[in-house]
């Protein structure tokens, strides 16, 4: 390489490994990960992406990544539960719980007798409080695998009953009925995809019967001439023929909501005579990640100790955050969901007035596959279209909306907190 050659200028290995900054670094990130991106930016350098001159500050940019490339982002979409971006974000509460369940903790231990305990017994507790239609409760590690577990361990080798209507396709392409025939239960279709009787799962049930169950299609709506048999009626089926009545909620909501009266929720459904409810905790619930089955003691016992139990159990991050929600104040799912409207349009306001948008009225929804359709009526400013790619790829990371050509910030789901950061983000993105 002669001495004219640009790359000559790129900082020596040794010399950006002995930087205070790099080798503070090092202590949470790691001596391999800290060499790993001291490598990236000088290979940045040598491809001509960057001048030698500017290694440091990129490696510098790069060291403020943490040990994740996990990117915090700004949701500004006005979807709430949003799938792409986790779903629901964690309360204070909940992260707090986390970063107290990540050493030791007695997640399955007695301190008192130091003898083994059930697990999560805590978050269990939190959950029957919070649904006390419940006689018990099972936290799983998610909502596909507490319906999958509910099948198999109540009606392994046997039929299950399901309307033709609720055989649901939840995210990146899997299929209920196909995760449940995959443990070895079998379907017995019944019905028509907009009309099910009551009389059609009458006529299907039998000896060979494992369960009754009813799917809420969350994510999508049929309307017009449709039919479909309520909780109570197949409760009195299920009893009459001594069979468990699985119902799969999805949503997590425990208990009814005015502003979504059409989402069923955990209690109505358990009052109604539901067996085994289950659903997930990170969509209305506003948790982390978990399927919830809640429901009748005898039939949560024998899905406690099936050895699939074992295989889907939550973790103690997981337990810890969904009892620190259920027992918090409100977590950001919820406040999002109400959010005033008055409020939401002065604070978009002031961000039009900072970036020069325009602010328009904007309907949000509730995302995660829950009240498709229900509109939650705020506003949002209105900037090119162009400009997505910018917010997105900036410090913060911004996520907008694009709709009708134009770059939409929804601050529904935007802490009021945030509402700096987002302003200097837009501005950056403007280039102002």
């Amino acid at each position: 390489m002669s001495s004219q050659d640009p790359r000559s200028r790129i900082p020596r290995t040794d010399t950006l490994l002995a930087s205070p900054l790099v080798t503070a670094a090092a202590a949470h990130l790691g001596a391999d990960t800290v060499r790993r991106l001291v490598s990236a930016a000088q290979e940045r350098a040598r491809r001509g992406e960057i001048e030698p001159e500017q290694v440091p500050a990129a490696l510098e940019a790069s060291l403020r990544g943490g040990a994740t490339q996990l990117r915090p982002v700004i949701n500004a979409t006005g979807v709430v539960i949003h799938t792409n971006l986790g779903r629901a974000p964690l309360s204070p509460a909940a992260v707090e719980a986390i970063r107290a369940a990540a050493g030791y903790v007695d997640v399955e231990i007695a301190l008192a007798t130091g003898k083994r305990s059930r697990r999560g017994t805590a978050a269990r507790a939190a959950l029957l409080a919070a649904c006390p239609a419940a006689e018990e409760a099972l936290v799983v590690n998610n909502g596909a695998a507490a319906l999958v577990l509910a099948t198999t361990a109540l009606a392994q080798d046997a039929e299950i009953i399901v309307s033709r209507g609720e055989l649901v396709e939840i995210g990146a392409g899997f299929r209920l009925p196909d995760l449940i025939a995959s443990t070895g239960a079998r379907l017995r279709e019944v019905g028509t995809t907009n009309r099910t009787h009551l009389r059609d799962y009458a006529d299907a049930i039998g000896a060979g019967t494992g369960a009754i169950l009813k799917v809420h299609p969350s994510n999508f709506r049929v309307d017009g001439f449709t039919s479909a048999a309520p909780v109570d009626a197949l409760h009195d089926l299920a009893l009459q023929h001594d069979v468990p009545l699985v119902v799969d909620l999805g949503s997590g909501l425990l208990a009814p909501d005015a502003l979504i009266p059409d989402e069923p929720d955990a209690t109505t459904t358990l009052v109604a005579g539901a067996d085994v409810v289950t659903a997930s905790g990170d969509k209305l619930l506003g948790g982390p990640q978990a399927g919830i089955a809640l429901g009748r003691k005898a039939f949560l016992d024998r899905m406690a100790k099936h050895p699939l139990a074992r295989a889907v159990r939550a973790d103690k991050l997981a337990l810890a955050a969904l009892e620190a929600t259920l027992r918090g104040p409100h977590p950001p799912t919820t406040e999002a969901l109400h959010a005033d409207a008055d409020r939401l349009r002065s604070r978009a306001e002031a961000l039009a007035a900072a970036v020069g948008g325009v602010v328009i009225a904007h309907d949000g929804r509730v995302g995660g596959g829950g009240a498709p359709g229900v509109p939650l009526p705020g506003w949002a400013v209105a900037l090119p279209e162009n400009l997505a790619t910018a917010l997105r790829l900036g410090d913060p990371a911004v996520l907008p909306r694009i709709h009708g050509g134009q770059c939409l910030i929804d601050l529904r789901c935007v802490p009021e907190s945030d509402d700096e950061r987002l302003t200097v983000a837009v501005r950056a993105a403007l280039g102002s």
